[in-house]
């Protein structure tokens, strides 16, 4: 709640402005500081300082609930899921049903890995009727990297659902579900941020993928303040997204080398050894933001998903192939997982995967 944005916080027009103009976005921003260092900052008086302090705290700070109050709302929702299932059942039984709603996924692995293919079925299986296990609504897909494939979306469908997608005209009412945003920069994408959210709002969207974030923030900015304080900003308005539609938002990372020091002093494996290691992209920041957590790497040429970080499940690996229907796991037994291996990536024999993928047109990320 502490990544809930100020401008939408009901506050007075003039005090929400100045906020703004001295880059305070979030309500973490704001309750970070005393009373009179924002009195300097913003150059406003006591009194406005105190009211708008109240107001923000108010909005951000939940009521207290008890155990009891919670376990009577879960018994009243049980109906309504508050999670998309990925129909990987070893993966939907460690997140508890599924892709949870008003937090936001992060699936991080190296390229040609299978995140856009995990996505693609992800928006598929949000679009299907509920009697098919889908939450039958539409889902907002910005494509980044110019990877959506409507032809592989409708070849996971008809692979995954046959008798539903050979009906007349379901196919096109499925992908019709699906709205593809391609915005060409982080400014372009930033626009169109309060388009998605009245669209979130107003068009009964049940699923948010952003493919890449990375590519999004690469591609203006240089590692460094920049880029962080971009960053920053935009993990708050998604998050806050996330928070007011209570819809499953995710979002893919890509990765980068881990340098020799990092190795010496986080791993307590030898670095010298000729396995790859690889880390996430976007950095610490980014994953505090992120709820849930999915590693996608490969082993010895083996493919595997782990639920990396998750507030309700330990740390799992699962085989997994890609198909034509799209992501299958080859046991719904998670091996455990501890230590340095929760959060490096390997990438080993992944050479090897990426020559089969070139030579089968149904597998590309």
């Amino acid at each position: 709640m502490a990544n809930r944005v100020i401008s939408e916080m009901g506050l007075p027009k003039s005090i929400s402005n100045v906020f703004a103009a001295r880059n305070l976005i979030t309500a973490k921003d704001v309750l970070s500081l005393t009373e009179f260092d924002l009195m300097e900052l913003l150059d406003i008086g006591l009194s406005e300082v105190v009211s708008a302090i109240a107001h923000i705290s108010e909005i951000t700070c939940p009521p207290y609930q008890t155990a009891l109050s919670l376990w009577k709302q879960h018994s009243q929702t049980e109906n309504h899921p508050s999670f998309l299932p990925t129909h990987l059942n070893g993966l939907d039984a460690a997140l508890c049903g599924g892709i949870p709603n008003g937090v936001l996924t992060e699936v991080v692995g190296p390229a040609g890995i299978g995140k856009t293919q995990f996505c693609l079925k992800l928006s598929l299986l949000a679009s299907l009727p509920k009697t098919y296990g889908g939450l039958c609504g539409k889902v907002i897909y910005i494509d980044v990297e110019s990877k959506f494939s409507s032809k592989r979306l409708i070849e996971i469908g008809f692979n995954s659902f046959p008798e539903l997608f050979r009906m007349k005209g379901m196919a096109e009412e499925m992908a019709g579900r699906i709205v593809v945003l391609q915005p060409e920069s982080l400014s372009e994408f930033t626009e169109s941020l309060q388009q998605i959210k009245v669209l979130l709002l107003q068009q009964q969207v049940k699923l948010l993928i952003v493919d890449s974030m990375t590519a999004l923030v690469s591609g203006e900015y240089e590692q460094g303040h920049s880029r962080q304080n971009q960053l920053g900003w935009h993990i708050s308005f998604i998050k806050s997204l996330a928070e007011l539609s209570q819809i499953p938002v995710v979002l893919t990372n890509q990765v980068r080398s881990q340098s020799f020091d990092q190795i010496s002093r986080y791993s307590f494996e030898d670095p010298t050894r000729s396995d790859s290691h690889l880390v996430a992209a976007l950095g610490i920041n980014w994953a505090h933001a992120v709820t849930i957590r999915l590693v996608l790497e490969a082993i010895s040429g083996q493919r595997y998903i782990k639920v990396a970080k998750s507030p309700i499940s330990p740390p799992l690996a699962f085989p997994f192939i890609v198909s034509a229907s799209g992501i299958l796991l080859l046991s719904d037994d998670g091996r455990e997982m501890a230590g340095p291996q929760v959060n490096t990536i390997r990438h080993q024999g992944h050479s090897a995967i990426m020559h089969s993928m070139q030579e089968d047109c149904h597998q590309s990320d």
